[in-house]
């Protein structure tokens, strides 16, 4: 079987839920249950229910959650489309290649959050700007 067809077999619908795929992901990010909850700003309870297939994210915070994990919607939902690739076998990486695929996710996880905050900023200032014209008026 080939590498791809082994990826989409692991987080297939048959195989692995929404829930599933969503904490495979979130892990492979370097992010606890807690950092993904305060960068959508949702409630802890909530990001467990969705992992737990207790309940789904609105089509919003889908979109968000699949940007911020670099996944693709699709995979989130059925396991098809642009996600994650199967895990490998233990033990067949070394530690220093480890430790640098999680820096490097560590960094991706924080990259998106700024860039999140840049949006939720930028968003502020025309509020600020708009309500200073009116004032001016």
């Amino acid at each position: 079987m080939a590498e791809n067809d082994t990826a989409n077999t692991w987080f297939s619908a048959e195989v692995a839920t929404f829930g599933d795929r969503l904490a495979g992901a979130r892990e492979a990010a370097g992010l606890s249950q807690h950092d993904l909850a305060k960068r959508l700003g949702v409630r802890l309870t909530t990001v467990q229910a969705w992992e737990d297939d207790a309940s789904e994210p609105r089509s919003n915070r889908l979109q968000m959650l699949a940007g911020m994990l670099n996944v693709s919607i699709r995979w989130l939902l059925t396991g098809e489309g642009d996600g994650l690739d199967a895990p490998s076998a233990p033990g067949t990486h070394d530690a220093a290649t480890i430790e640098a695929l999680s820096d490097l996710a560590r960094m991706r996880a924080q990259m998106l959050a700024l860039a999140q905050d840049l949006g939720q900023m930028e968003t502020r200032l025309h509020h600020l700007m708009r309500r200073e014209e009116v004032d001016a008026e």
